[in-house]
């Protein structure tokens, strides 16, 4: 169902699947990581990347983030946490390039990122908590990759699903998915349905009435 998921979700935006979820009490919506380069909504499966001060894990050194984009597949969105409070940046110019060739959808980080520049160059899409020019070498590193993050208070794992735009950033559990599309989705038809009407010349007071306050409750 994955691919199928990813196309329907992609149709919607984030205000539907944040009323879907409000609708059915589910946690997943996060405010405050605004699209810093590339266009339009981005939709896909998570691979995640934590960040944060301290030892890296055993093992050989890797450049953080590049065990995510070689996990990746075309159409996943990256996920990274970087909390640590310290200023540097999660996300730069020459894993922007890397993901791009690697078909990956977009990029969504809670904490800074840097070479914000390269990529709206290249129109690939960045969500982010800010911009920095600091280097996370010497400050941060790669904590785990395709473990559980926090992204503002939601736990996300690898494999959740999410949807970014211009109003938000909303993950969703593989469990929950099928009811939260056929929510979002009903809810979408609803306020076409009263744009329409709308265009059709029903006053707005009418329109907007009773149907859209209780829409969530329907």
């Amino acid at each position: 169902m994955s691919a199928e998921a990813v196309e329907r979700l992609a149709r919607l935006d984030c205000c539907a699947v944040s009323d879907a979820l409000d609708k059915l009490k589910l946690a997943g919506l996060v405010s405050g990581l605004p699209q810093l380069s590339g266009s339009g909504r981005v939709a896909g499966r998570v691979i995640t990347m934590k960040l944060g001060t301290g030892e890296p894990p055993p093992g050989p050194t890797r450049h953080l983030g590049t065990t995510a984009i070689e996990a990746a597949k075309p159409g996943d969105v990256i996920v990274v946490e970087q909390k640590s409070g310290v200023e540097a940046g999660s996300w730069g110019g020459i894993l922007t390039l890397g993901a791009k060739l690697r078909g990956v959808a977009g990029v969504v980080a809670d904490g800074p990122v840097r070479d914000i520049d390269e990529a709206k160059g290249m129109g690939f899409p960045v969500f982010a908590r800010a911009c920095t020019a600091r280097t996370a070498r010497g400050r941060v590193v790669e904590l785990a990759t395709n473990a559980p993050v926090e992204i503002g208070d939601v736990v996300v794992s690898p494999g959740d699903y999410v949807i970014a735009d211009g109003s938000g950033v909303a993950f969703i559990k593989p469990g929950d998915l099928a009811r939260v599309l056929e929510a979002a989705e009903s809810i979408a038809a609803r306020e076409a349905a009263m744009a329409k009407a709308l265009r059709a010349g029903r006053p707005i007071t009418e329109v907007m009435g009773a149907n859209y306050e209780h829409m969530l409750k329907a």
